[in-house]
């Protein structure tokens, strides 16, 4: 164990959680504490929360809860009074009786005493144990809040007629209970296995999906698995492409994306992850974004596959990024229909793309042979003189790919003759959060419109200088400070967990990383980024993850500085559920998040998150909470609830927070 890490007693660690163990260990400490209504009270229903109880998916009014401590209150009167009768009896009675039935009597007494005293003092607390949530119904087993219906009945679905699910987070009748897995599912292959091959039954797939013939939506399956790198043309047609729009650019090929200022892309209706996992090997981060999808989801896919990926629409609101955060964004055949609207969602596009940055798009209307009918002609020619009014130059057309790259020039938009307005300063919102799409330009009064030739390359990017910090209000000091206590707080991380993550492959705190196949962890969701140095410590310790960086929109808004950094991450409400599926993050880690949700007057409860990271979670997958001592001790009782197995570890004996580790165990659905 590292200096900088104790734990709790010799006992507190002396049985690993090893993966797939799913016995003792939860934690049980009390709380107490006035944290998200922790002191097991009942709770109004908040803001933005699910309305859970403490006690029970169902959860009691507080009126009711009152009646019982009024019969508490008679009944611990009537146990005094009945206790003080009996002990005069029983001392009345010793000049009568025999020393035996004395013995015995007094036993017996002593018994009931210590026997109903516990019983009243749990009673006091308001409920009788934290009882474990149950396990939800089968209709919850791919359940994404805010997005579907859970009654709604799929297999009547067309799956050819797609349909626009709306996010729409309000309080719903989501239960308090725990989501299973499939019956069959099974742990995801070591990356980078998986992300090639995946088990079939870990998502909701149908017959429809398999004969796609989408180039980013090729897949080989077989009885238990599917294959995205077969014996096809699948895998050479990805790396043809990907050559294809590097020559369009003007690079030799694939490989200088980066020298060219290209590190992010944000993959439009991404097919199933295949581009995405090809330029992760040219260093290039992608997100990948598309609808909610009732079977065989691209965003499911992608995440089982370790790409990063998440629900995002461009139907109706702008997505919860930042503007000027990604270097490319690409559509191949995302069935995005550009002219509409008025070329509102080519806004959209634009509002995210850095000053230099590409819009890649390809599309079977793009052919010459499409282009002949007159209706397809048409839409081009909006879709073109929209791209023109915008400041894009139209660098190169081939096949059905084409590739614009966005004005370096703010003048440019004072030289139009037509084309949508400028914002205003009231209208331009740096990071909004699911606010209406804006027809309005924006970011060209930022002081982040730097072009992206002109960002230090990758890897260098992840360290920005005093110029890049100063655009964001960071002191350099702060920076540095915070780099450095994340690479040493990683250090003592991996050390601790190596014994417990490379279960199969032991070793002792301080010895490299046992050879491949890696560590189960790739998906990696930082609940409380701030700067992002979370992210920074893992790449910089050669963990082969990635993060989503998630700023709380409670707190200080740092997501323009981390998509700065060349990482990737999104804007959200923990008080609402995240835009993914069930099982699909390694690891959950939070840091100084549950002391930033208590400054917000209870909007939701500590069981609401703790629930919304169970159903993100895969099965004996991990978590990690740093903060304040006491909320770290309120968060450890709850673990019993959500059946977790937890582990409670002391920082240095100077510091007043505390580590909580816990496995969330693999509970296989009843056959």
């Amino acid at each position: 164990m590292p200096s900088g890490l104790r734990s709790r007693g010799k006992k507190a660690m002396s049985r690993p959680l090893y993966r797939g163990f799913s016995g003792g260990g939860r934690g049980s400490g009390g709380a107490g504490h006035d944290f998200f209504d922790v002191s097991y009270q009942a709770k109004d229903l908040g803001e933005n929360g699910f309305g859970h109880e403490l006690m029970s998916p169902a959860g009691t009014n507080r009126s009711r809860q009152s009646l019982i401590f009024t019969f508490l209150k008679l009944g611990l009167v009537v146990f005094i009074v009945l206790s003080l009768s009996s002990s005069l009896y029983w001392a009345i009675s010793i000049s009568t009786s025999s020393g035996g039935n004395i013995h015995r009597g007094y036993r017996r007494l002593q018994e009931q005493v210590v026997a109903d005293l516990t019983e009243i003092g749990e009673l006091s607390l308001g409920i009788a144990r934290l009882k474990e949530l149950e396990f939800c119904p089968p209709e919850y087993e791919n359940y994404a809040p805010c997005y579907n219906n859970v009654s709604e009945d799929f297999d009547l679905v067309d799956p050819l007629v797609p349909i626009e699910y709306e996010r729409n987070c309000v309080p719903d009748a989501k239960k308090g209970c725990l989501i299973l897995p499939p019956r069959n599912y099974r742990i995801p292959l070591r990356w980078p296995g998986g992300r090639d091959i995946i088990w079939k039954e870990n998502v909701k797939i149908t017959g429809h999906e398999f004969s796609s013939g989408s180039l980013t939506k090729r897949m080989m399956v077989e009885e238990e698995q599917i294959s995205f790198r077969s014996g096809s043309l699948m895998v050479d047609g990805v790396e043809d492409y990907t050559h294809q729009i590097a020559e369009m650019i003007g690079l030799p090929n694939e490989s200088n994306f980066i020298e060219s200022g290209i590190r992010t892309v944000l993959d439009i209706g991404c097919g199933f992850g295949s581009f995405g996992a090809h330029l992760f090997s040219k260093q290039l981060l992608t997100m990948c974004i598309a609808n909610y999808e009732a079977s065989g989801s691209q965003v499911q896919l992608t995440l089982e596959r370790g790409i990063p990926a998440m629900i995002g629409s461009f139907s109706s609101r702008q997505l919860p990024y930042p503007y000027l955060s990604f270097d490319m964004l690409h559509c191949a055949r995302c069935e995005i229909e550009w002219e509409k609207n008025d070329g509102i969602f080519l806004v959209e596009v634009d509002r995210l793309l850095r000053p230099g940055g590409y819009f890649v798009w390809t599309s079977q209307m793009n052919t010459h042979r499409s282009q002949r009918e007159k209706e397809n002609q048409k839409k081009w020619s909006m879709i073109r003189d929209f791209a023109e009014n915008l400041c894009w130059d139209m660098l190169s057309q081939q096949d059905e790919t084409i590739v614009w790259k966005k004005t370096s020039r703010r003048k440019c938009y004072s030289s139009r003759k037509a084309g949508p307005a400028v914002c205003g300063r009231n209208h331009d919102v740096e990071s909004p959060y699911y606010q209406p799409l804006n027809p309005c330009i924006a970011g060209t009064r930022s002081r982040r419109w730097i072009p992206i030739e002109c960002h230090t390359p990758w890897p260098s990017r992840a360290s920005l200088n005093s110029t890049e910090l100063d655009i964001h209000g960071v002191h350099p000091e702060d920076f540095a400070e915070d780099a450095a206590n994340w690479n040493s707080v990683i250090h003592n991380f991996w050390s601790l967990l190596s014994p417990l993550i490379f279960s199969d492959h032991p070793k002792r705190p301080g010895d490299e990383d046992p050879s491949p196949p890696f560590n189960m962890l790739r998906n990696v969701l930082d609940m409380n980024a701030h700067f992002g140095g979370f992210n920074a410590a893992l790449l910089d310790a050669g963990k082969s993850v990635w993060v989503m960086n998630v700023v709380p929109t409670s707190g200080p808004n740092y997501l323009p500085l981390i998509f700065d950094r060349g990482f990737i991450g999104v804007q959200h409400d923990w008080c609402e559920a995240f835009p993914t599926y069930p099982r699909t993050y390694d690891m959950v880690h939070a840091d100084g998040l549950l002391s930033l949700e208590t400054r917000q007057k209870h909007r939701c409860s500590m069981l609401d998150i703790f629930l919304e990271i169970d159903r993100i979670l895969r099965p004996e997958g991990w978590v990690i909470i740093r903060d304040a001592t006491h909320l770290v001790e309120a968060a450890r009782s709850m673990t019993t609830q959500l059946r977790w197995d937890a582990r409670m570890v002391e920082l240095d004996s100077s510091s007043d927070k505390k580590l909580l580790v816990c496995q969330k165990p693999f509970f296989r659905k009843q056959q």
